[in-house]
């Protein structure tokens, strides 16, 4: 009879080992509560319509998704949950990480249980280096703001005030700008930090009109801020022309909407917008649209491509899963995605990609971003 048990949980083991080996886990971490529950919510969408599209079987495996809520920007909670995923429930991979503690909460378990590791938003630039397992297929701030001040240069602005909400992402969107823009010939006359969860602005716009500049360079979080702010402008006499901005300010659809006319002419930086004319960014905006009644934005590109590394990575490795294979697949990886060419960095593991200058403009009746330069191939260049 013992004998009998024996085999019996012999082969019980040998079955369960054989479905693990069919099936390639995806743990996603990411703020599905919270303050930030939108953007998670906007990254999942676009994982579960590319599922939907390229099927849940990849390279002969099972594509299996368990999902983590940190409830926030907690690096704790985000590691508590990375060791749970990786040893409770065996995943092959973590990804998601729509916040920048979330990620380098994480890090160290990727690291030390060599686990690839997919950054779909989280935008500070040392995250990748946390880690050798990280990639990430979102942006970096110093990626776009460097770019950005350098152009504000080139476009004939020469005096630029800057005013940014006082957080790391704010912090380091005005220190690259403000490289950029410098080392291109500009000069910055005042600056100013405001906090994260201000609801007026009156102030600190009064204090960039007393200064005068030619240009006021703007990061604040999106949501309610934006018309906030732009409200500010407005009541003293600031023609949104003089507005430069990374995309944020401009991103959301219904806060673009409620600020109709007096947003018309603010400039901005960023990698995606749905309203960038490609071919495959119309048919993946048709089928987000579809399937969630909304539009697609930064966070959903992020997953979007996220997931679609994870997948050819693994076509690569042929089903292999552990991470030496898969990141080792995913370094000088290329395709074309929804926001145009990207790559992967071979050296940093970091996204490359073009960035464009957007301008509010009216279309049709409707206030939208257009296009009105790009900056093809920029790395992050915080790692050169």
């Amino acid at each position: 009879m013992r004998k009998t048990l024996l085999v019996f949980a012999a082969a019980m083991v040998a079955v369960s080992s054989a479905n693990a080996q069919e099936t390639v886990k995806i743990g996603l971490i990411m703020a599905y509560s919270g303050q930030f529950a939108d953007p998670a919510a906007q990254m999942d969408n676009s994982i579960k319509l590319y599922i939907k599209q390229h099927g849940d079987t990849v390279a002969g495996k099972k594509i299996e998704i368990i999902r983590k809520d940190t409830g926030g920007p907690n690096p704790d909670v985000a590691k508590r949950l990375a060791q749970e995923l990786v040893v409770r429930d065996r995943v092959d991979i973590l990804a998601g990480f729509t916040l920048t503690p979330e990620a380098l909460g994480a890090a160290d378990i990727s690291a030390e249980a060599k686990k690839l590791m997919v950054v779909m938003n989280a935008a500070t630039s040392i995250i990748t280096t946390k880690s050798p397992y990280i990639t990430r297929t979102s942006l970096t701030i110093p990626q776009l703001e460097n770019t950005f001040g350098q152009w504000a240069y080139k476009s004939g602005i020469r005096k630029v005030y800057t005013m940014v909400s006082d957080y790391g992402p704010g912090i380091d969107a005005e220190t690259w700008f403000t490289q950029g823009f410098k080392d291109a010939g500009g000069q910055i006359v005042g600056s100013v930090r405001m906090p994260v969860a201000n609801p007026d602005f009156s102030a600190f716009v009064q204090r960039a009109k007393d200064v005068n500049p030619e240009a006021i360079f703007i990061f604040i979080p999106g949501g309610a801020q934006p018309p906030a702010m732009t409200r500010a402008m407005q009541e003293r006499g600031i023609p949104a022309n003089k507005v430069l901005g990374q995309g944020e300010i401009t991103m959301d659809d219904n806060a673009l909407k409620s600020m109709g006319d007096s947003a018309v002419g603010i400039r901005t930086v960023f990698h995606y917008s749905w309203e960038h004319k490609s071919p495959n960014n119309e048919a993946f905006v048709k089928a987000y649209r579809a399937g969630y009644n909304r539009s697609p934005d930064v966070f959903s590109i992020g997953g979007w491509d996220g997931m679609h590394l994870i997948y050819e990575a693994l076509k690569k490795t042929g089903g292999k899963a552990d991470g030496d294979s898969l990141i080792a697949a995913a370094k000088g990886m290329k395709w074309e995605s929804p926001r145009g060419p990207i790559s992967i960095d071979p050296d940093t593991r970091d996204i490359v990609q073009n960035v464009y200058i957007r301008q509010v403009e009216k279309v049709e009746g409707n206030v939208q971003n257009a296009e009105i330069d790009k900056v093809e191939n920029v790395e992050d260049p915080a790692k050169k």
